[in-house]
């Protein structure tokens, strides 16, 4: 952990100003009738202003049970079927299943997709040995740094300044949940981020951080720049993400 830290200072000493080039790893689907309301369980969605932290009991998680960095105890997601009606899920075709997912969480302040079951499975793969990363985030005239934990069926995200002043206590900005429940059947994982700190990070920014993220995992070239983070400290430069994301390095 040690290490680690030295690490993180390092690289929080980087900053830059340009635009980002941004690559989907998702399809857009072509428009589908949504299935009736029904399918989704009713719920309420709350904003928090800069002082107003968002209770993990209002997203369906326990905060206590969360170790952030270090290791933590699996986050206790909200179970799909308190989100959707799982029989009348199983009778949808997966382009239709996805489509309401998607249109169901705009808007919400929570993110909404999906990947297919093979992806989910690399990302499970890799992530055993490699659950750290860094993900500079663009910001009007330069980036802030995003520090990243993967541990599936969950990924924690917080502030790299944060993490660095409070270690273990730091609070996730953004956390991500997959869903296989249809990753057999429909060849489906459906993937729920929920915006933690709404104040700290918009819904479009959580949706690229979750794509970014997502893509270097599951691009080769790109999962060699997690790999050395992880495993060979001392060969990593931050300055390869910010080439591998477009970003100038000053």
């Amino acid at each position: 952990m040690r290490a680690l830290l030295r690490r993180i200072e390092r690289l929080a000493a980087a900053a830059c100003s340009s635009t980002t080039v941004r690559s989907s790893l998702y399809h857009p689907l072509p428009p589908l009738p949504l299935p009736p309301p029904a399918l989704f369980s009713n719920r309420t969605s709350r904003n928090a202003s800069q002082s107003d932290f968002i209770s993990w009991s209002s997203l369906g998680f326990s905060r206590s049970l969360s170790k952030f960095a270090t290791g933590f105890t699996p986050l206790q997601a909200k179970p799909l079927e308190s989100i959707l009606d799982l029989d009348r899920a199983k009778n949808l075709s997966p382009e239709h299943l996805v489509s309401a997912w998607d249109d169901f969480h705009l808007g919400r302040g929570h993110i909404g997709t999906y990947m297919k079951a093979n992806q989910y499975h690399l990302l499970e793969q890799r992530s055993a040995t490699c659950r750290h990363f860094v993900i500079p985030l663009w910001r009007g005239s330069g980036y802030t740094t995003m520090f990243m934990q993967v541990q599936t069926p969950h990924i924690i995200f917080t502030g790299l300044e944060d993490y660095k002043a409070r270690g273990t206590q730091a609070s996730p900005y953004f956390t991500v949940t997959y869903y296989t429940e249809f990753a057999e059947t429909k060849d489906t994982v459906l993937v729920r981020g929920d915006v933690v700190f709404t104040s700290k990070l918009s819904d479009e920014e959580a949706k690229w951080l979750l794509e970014t993220a997502q893509s270097f995992y599951l691009n080769d070239s790109r999962y060699k720049l997690v790999e050395r983070f992880n495993k060979q400290t001392r060969e990593f430069e931050f300055k390869d993400v910010l080439q591998a994301l477009e970003m100038p390095n000053f």
